[in-house]
């Protein structure tokens, strides 16, 4: 297994593509410069979802719609294993089953309250730094918020209320977000991450937001997904949100007003063409990108020396 860098790309349009609890649900958001933020932990739990969705196992779920603390959570998987099992001291063994049948922790990792033969006396949990981390997520545009509207329940919140209830509605005009991450081979032999495994992130990371839509969700898509996979596991690029901009940043409200300009990423990937294994790519349809004044999709863009390199990602739908 090699390196990878990730750039994921999606827009949401008259939605809340992540609220904040500690601030009435309102869009995260970097006020000083009018950006949208959307944590890492929301990309994940589309990831999360979707797969569970797929019949995977996951640690982070429900078990029969029941909320679970770690503990029960790992009890309840055991319970599919042949032979007794010690919580408090699992053999490499029963660790890698595990492993095995939890894609979520293969991926991003996980703390989970148990102890292994291998730990001794250190500690009283086993922590796993997961193969697969991302950055939070930024809007490439300034956004601004919709003034919020009232909504109100049919259904009273407690039975003294003959009203329904009520609450703030918060969304965003229209907001383009990126993501960056990395897939790191040396942490994938801790976890037992497999190649299949990266198949289906890719084939998650496009299809899970649109398929998972809830009503503060719904207006959200895919646009562009890249996944630089090196040669080796001893080279990483980093941000390659650092390598794009739009042409236009204020006062967007659709894909059709946005034009990601591509310039300097295509620089960069050109001076560590030898270090690129594969670029794993999926683009929308809708998504108009220029390279040096010229439009067209992303592969089309690119010079000959990475246009060979390109593959489509398995499992992605265009719509």
């Amino acid at each position: 297994m090699n390196n990878s860098d990730i750039l994921f790309l999606y827009d949401a349009k008259l939605t809340n593509p992540n609220g904040d609890a500690d601030d009435e649900n309102r869009p995260r958001m970097d006020y000083e410069r009018s950006i949208n933020l959307v944590s890492d932990v929301r990309l994940k739990r589309y990831v999360r979802d979707y797969l569970e969705n797929k019949g995977h196992e996951i640690f982070v779920a429900k078990v029969e719609d029941q909320t679970l603390n770690a503990t029960n959570r790992l009890k309840s998987l055991f319970e599919k294993y042949e032979g007794n099992v010690n919580l408090n001291k699992i053999t490499v063994e029963q660790r890698d089953w595990m492993l095995d049948q939890l894609i979520d922790v293969r991926l991003f990792g996980a703390t989970m309250p148990i102890k292994s033969q291998e730990q001794g006396n250190k500690g009283s949990s086993m922590t796993l730094t997961g193969p697969v981390q991302f950055n939070w997520g930024y809007s490439l545009n300034k956004v601004s918020l919709v003034e919020s509207s009232t909504i109100t329940s049919h259904f009273s919140s407690e039975e003294s209320n003959e009203r329904g209830a009520m609450g703030k509605d918060y969304r965003v005009y229209y907001s383009f977000i990126a993501f960056h991450g990395v897939i790191s081979a040396s942490r994938a032999k801790h976890t037992r991450l497999k190649e299949e495994d990266i198949y289906l992130l890719d084939e998650a990371m496009i299809r899970a937001i649109p398929l998972l839509a809830t009503r503060s969700k719904v207006g959200q898509q895919p646009r562009l997904y890249l996944r630089v996979e090196y040669n080796s596991d001893q080279f990483i690029l980093g941000d390659l949100r650092d390598y794009i901009r739009l042409e236009e940043q204020e006062a967007l409200r659709s894909v059709s007003e946005v034009r990601l300009i591509i310039d300097d990423l295509v620089e960069k990937l050109v001076k560590v063409n030898e270090q690129i294994n594969t670029i794993h790519l999926w683009q929308d349809q809708y998504l108009t990108i220029v390279h040096d004044g010229k439009q067209g999709s992303l592969d089309s863009l690119l010079p000959e020396q990475l246009q060979v390199k390109c593959k489509p990602v398995k499992g992605a739908v265009h719509v």
